[in-house]
């Protein structure tokens, strides 16, 4: 596990679209923008615990079960911005 660090949103967004670029798109990031659906359109049901175990390893979180909607999830905007917050609220 890498050790977290102190984070910008833009580093964030951009370790996560690599994630999923190179795991789920297999390097095709123009097949894919990022208001775009990841649920069902991107990753299926085993995708989503991959991003999550990337996402609590990478940035030492801890991602509770019910925070495991749509909202969260959906789109890369909306991970970033979950991971942002949950990021910030352990400091």
């Amino acid at each position: 596990m890498q050790e977290p660090q102190s984070m910008e949103t833009t580093d964030t967004e951009h370790e996560i679209r690599s994630f999923l670029v190179d795991n789920f798109l297999f390097g095709r990031a123009d097949a894919w923008h990022d208001d775009m659906s990841l649920l069902g359109n991107v990753i299926d049901s085993t995708g989503a615990i991959e991003l999550v175990m990337f996402l609590q390893d990478r940035f030492a979180i801890t991602i509770e079960d019910t925070e495991l909607v749509p909202e969260n999830f959906d789109t890369l905007n909306n991970v970033v911005s979950f991971v942002e917050r949950k990021f910030h609220s352990k400091a």
